[in-house]
């Protein structure tokens, strides 16, 4: 924080509205503010889904946990401790997880029955054979072989024993399941709601293209290396990433427009094609069709030149994950319709549903907009899964009728989510709906198994054809059917 021009070290809490603190490179946005000097880009992926870093300057609204990628700022905080961005949006998912209805287990339904139903049988078998003349050991004998019979051992090992044996095969596979809860939706679930950046896509930049006019390929991607070379930005180093690079003699930047330099004693400047306008350079049809080529497809274009005129431009992207259409095939096979959802631009995310296969995209949404489309998805009668990875899907993966949240991603989605996937890989969403519904079959044969058992044994007991000892050997024999079902699990792939 700044104070009297010193700069001095306290704890975020501490901070108050029109305090004014350092935000550094590579550091987060403390609370949310204004800057009032410095110009830098901000990483906001996590909050709004937006890959490309957002240029600020003095004036410029910034929030907290907003990642500085650039130079250094001095902002002033407008918004502190509850008031927050973020806060509001941790607010959002506390509402929808407690608006989600708890599911009770299922043998907790059938033994708050069962029980009771053993207990009146066993005292009605009992004053039965005593009315019918029988010896009272005789009739005890029958009452107490009802009650041994029926224990409810089996009612009671179906769902633990399945889900240890299902969450433990699933941590194998990298699917972190938090209980019984997540695997009663996957049952139902038609709909699978994907955020894009960091979950259909890497959630970096990357070199997709070079297009060069007047010069070569590597000649391009040396110049406009060098230049980035020694940039933080996202772009930047998606520029430099795997390139040679030349002498660097001086350097400037160009706030929200890009850099001019010499490199290997030549004047080059890279950018926006209208940094090039304002220095002099010429842009060709080429160089003009490969810009509005690279915007129609969502991507971002760098133009670079030297010489009086632009000779390439630098096509960057965040990039589709190898595995995510063999993903949304498997999701598809399950019988769920995938949809797109982002805080990214119409055009980005058309361009990603393009590559994927997915046809409806609802693009340019804010972390409480994605709260409402899966509420509207709800509204319609749809059972719907959500895959996300950011602070900004959190809301939605937690208002979600199975949440699966990206491991690689935010703390707070993670905690929202129902099904984890720790690899962070894509594919993983379709094997985790596959053993949570595998579990829940299981969980459902078990019951079926225990109830059928007790429903066939107990008129046994209760006419006298099982001694308490057959009927203790029976009781145990279903409850270990019960648990070797369970441990069938273990083979799932």
């Amino acid at each position: 924080m700044l104070r009297d021009g010193r700069e001095e070290s306290l704890p975020v809490e501490r901070l108050a509205v029109d305090d004014r603190f350092v935000v550094r490179p590579g550091e987060k946005v403390a609370t949310d503010g204004v800057v009032e000097s410095g110009t830098s880009a901000l990483d906001a992926s996590l909050l709004t889904g937006e890959p490309v870093p957002v240029e600020v300057g003095p004036g410029s609204a910034v929030t907290g946990a907003t990642v500085n990628a650039g130079g250094r700022l001095v902002v002033r905080a407008t918004r502190i401790g509850t008031d927050t961005q973020l806060s509001q949006m941790v607010r959002l998912v506390e509402e929808a997880q407690h608006g989600k209805a708890e599911v009770q287990r299922l043998a907790d339904r059938i033994s708050g029955v069962f029980v009771p139903i053993v207990i009146a049988l066993s005292v009605a078998t009992l004053g039965f054979w005593l009315g019918a003349g029988a010896s009272a050991a005789s009739a005890a004998t029958a009452a107490v072989a009802v009650l041994v019979v029926a224990c409810p051992c089996a009612l009671g090992l179906a769902t633990p024993t399945a889900l240890l044996v299902g969450t433990g095969r699933g941590a194998q596979l990298g699917i972190l399941i938090r209980g019984p809860e997540a695997l009663e939706s996957t049952r139902r679930v038609d709909t699978v709601v994907l955020d894009k950046t960091g979950t259909v896509t890497t959630g970096r930049m990357s070199l997709v293209e070079v297009v060069a006019h007047g010069a070569t390929e590597a000649d391009v991607r040396r110049r406009a290396a060098t230049l980035e070379g020694g940039s933080e930005h996202p772009i930047a180093r998606a520029i430099a990433a795997g390139a040679d690079h030349g002498q660097l003699d001086a350097f400037a930047n160009r706030e929200g427009l890009g850099v001019v330099g010499q490199v290997d004693g030549t004047r080059v400047v890279l950018g926006r094609a209208r940094l090039l306008a304002e220095e002099g350079l010429t842009t060709s049809a080429g160089i003009d069709a490969a810009v509005e080529a690279a915007e129609a497809a969502g991507r971002t274009p760098v133009v670079v030149g030297w010489d009086g005129a632009a000779r390439g431009v630098l096509v960057v992207a965040d990039t589709v994950r190898p595995t995510s259409v063999e993903a949304l095939g498997r999701l598809r096979a399950l019988g769920l319709d995938p949809v797109l959802l982002t805080g990214d631009h119409e055009r980005a995310a058309r361009a990603v549903a393009a590559e994927v296969g997915i046809i409806d995209v609802v693009a340019g949404v804010l972390p409480a907009g994605k709260l409402d489309t899966i509420r509207a998805l709800q509204a319609q009668g749809r059972v719907v899964a959500m895959i996300g990875d950011g602070v900004n899907d959190a809301a939605a993966l937690a208002q979600a009728d199975l949440g699966i949240a990206i491991g690689t991603g935010a703390d707070v989605a993670i905690q929202a989510a129902d099904l984890t996937l720790v690899r962070g890989d894509l594919l993983l969403a379709a094997d985790a709906v596959r053993l949570a519904r595998r579990t829940l079959t299981t969980i459902r044969g078990n019951l079926f198994w225990a109830f059928a058992y007790n429903v066939a044994a107990l008129p046994l007991a209760a006419a006298g054809f099982l001694s308490p000892m057959i009927a203790g050997a029976a009781m145990a024999l279903s409850s270990v059917f019960v648990v070797a079902n369970s441990l069938r699990l273990r083979r799932f792939s």
